[in-house]
């Protein structure tokens, strides 16, 4: 069955709202009790409706609207960190991934963009009140983009389903593990990574960083980079200058990105 149609709506202050166009009259927070497949009916992209008192623009779903509007129930790893997880561990077109740790779905979102439509995610949740969030979300992914990958959620602990795994994928091209104790998980998704994989830990405490190094490396992988990305964003001043915001968005977590190794470097 194909997931209903997605409208996005933009609010002049830059906030964001995702509408599926089925579901008959309802309330939605911050628009009100409508029928969006009558409200919303024969609107086009760049139209303009008011709505109540407040004037909205119907706007392109592309990913970082899709990401401000998302649902949300856990803590979602931002765009800062999930960019330089997708770039150190060289995730592309047509990769098979692996995250455990799927909560509300944000690195799932920004994962189906980059593997194309040959690509395979398969998510992995074990509370099934952030599955249901998450799915939401990837469900308006598939809704929107024509070229997303192909999508798995597995509910349970990573380590007691790799069955499951080896079911859809022979092996692995990338895992990415975003739970409270990942070392736990680093036995068995090392033993699913192909040569020359990678396998990333996030980690919100320099105790779990140590304990998944540790555990990363009595699995023989190679440790190629741990730290934390910083980031500061700045603003324009009232005289045309610029100067650092004052909402800096700092720690986060700590990664750690490890390599499955050819066998002659172990």
């Amino acid at each position: 069955m194909a997931p209903p149609e997605l409208v996005l709506l933009r609010e002049a202050n830059g906030k964001v709202f995702a509408i599926e166009m089925s579901g008959g009259e309802r309330r939605i927070r911050g628009l009100g009790r409508i029928d969006p497949e009558t409200t919303l009916k024969g609107l086009e992209i760049g139209d303009r409706i008011t709505i109540g008192t407040k004037v909205f623009t119907r706007i392109h779903p592309g990913l970082p609207e899709l990401r401000t509007s998302m649902a949300r129930r856990a803590q979602v790893i931002t765009p800062k960190d999930a960019g330089l997880l997708i770039a150190w561990m060289g995730i592309g077109q047509d990769d098979r991934v692996l995250e455990a740790g799927f909560g509300s779905g944000g690195l799932a979102m920004q994962l189906a963009r980059v593997l194309g439509p040959n690509g395979q995610l398969i998510s992995v949740e074990r509370r099934d009140d952030h599955a249901e969030v998450g799915e939401v979300n990837l469900r308006r992914c598939e809704a929107t983009f024509s070229d997303m990958c192909t999508w798995t959620l597995i509910h349970g602990d990573v380590s007691e389903v790799t069955d499951e795994i080896l079911e859809i994928v022979e092996y692995l091209d990338a895992i990415i593990l975003d739970m409270p104790e990942p070392w736990h998980a680093i036995p068995s998704g090392s033993n699913l990574l192909r040569i020359g994989g990678r396998l990333a830990c996030y980690c919100p405490s320099p105790d779990q960083l140590a304990n998944s190094w540790s555990a990363a490396e009595d699995a023989g992988l190679t440790i190629e980079w741990a730290g934390e990305m910083i980031e500061r964003r700045w603003t324009r001043t009232k005289r045309g200058g610029v100067r650092p915001g004052n909402t800096p968005i700092g720690h986060t977590a700590f990664l750690l990105i490890a390599m499955k190794a050819p066998y002659e470097e172990e």
